[in-house]
């Protein structure tokens, strides 16, 4: 009998000990706070990668053997504005276009004034009084209070801006074909990239000709190469 109240006091107090044990939970906390850790890691990388303008690489402009600078001249000889077109400089054809438009008006403008003041002086030169019926009746009444002198002298001047014109738009028509050549030339015959080096290296260099009488024939020199 006591055998038997012994092996139940035992088990009663095994039973106790087992349920007044706490669970170890440090080992699983830190675990995941280690994983909590490494998410966020992750996701500030992430973020930051997002964030990072990317490295574009630099374009690199070679000499285009095909592009022809007497294709670009006659083209803009033909039609202003057609010789920037084919060199790829389209923002100057408004430019082109703005000066000869600009020259143009200036040509209409005094051209008009110049005929109004070239009948202005025939009928002064002639002593007529135009009629109702006649041309530049009104402009003849709005200056009969200018003197002859006067009237020549506008005339004259209106003369000189309107031929001033037409050179100026001649001029500026050719300025259109000369930039279009100067363009096509640097496009066909240069490069346009960053790549620019510079070499040195030794040589030899000739003597001048006050020390030809010199034992030594060359002179040692720095021979220094740029590549545009």
């Amino acid at each position: 009998m006591y055998k038997y109240l012994l092996v139940i006091c035992l088990l009663a107090g095994f039973a106790l000990t087992a349920r007044a044990q706490n669970p170890d939970t440090t080992s699983s906390t830190i675990l995941k706070n280690k994983m909590d850790t490494l998410k966020a890691s992750r996701a500030d990388t992430d973020f930051m990668q997002s964030r990072k303008p990317k490295v574009r690489k630099e374009k690199v402009y070679h000499p285009d053997t095909t592009h022809s600078p007497h294709r670009a001249v006659m083209r803009s000889l033909i039609v202003p504005g057609w010789g920037q077109v084919y060199n790829h400089k389209i923002w100057k054809v408004p430019l082109v276009y703005g000066g000869l438009i600009g020259f143009g008006w200036a040509y209409v403008y005094n051209a008009k004034n110049y005929r109004l003041f070239l009948a202005l002086s025939k009928y002064r030169n002639h002593l007529i009084t135009p009629g109702p019926k006649d041309p530049y009746y009104l402009e003849f009444n709005q200056y009969s209070q200018f003197g002859d002198q006067a009237i020549y002298n506008a005339k004259d001047g209106y003369r000189r801006d309107r031929d001033l014109c037409i050179l100026g738009f001649v001029a500026f028509w050719g300025i259109n074909t000369i930039d279009a050549y100067i363009d096509a030339k640097f496009i066909h015959s240069y490069t346009l990239d960053n790549n620019f080096t510079m070499r040195i290296a030794p040589d030899f260099i000739n003597q001048p000709v006050y020390a030809q009488n010199s034992p030594i024939s060359y002179i040692p020199g720095l021979k220094i190469t740029f590549t545009l």
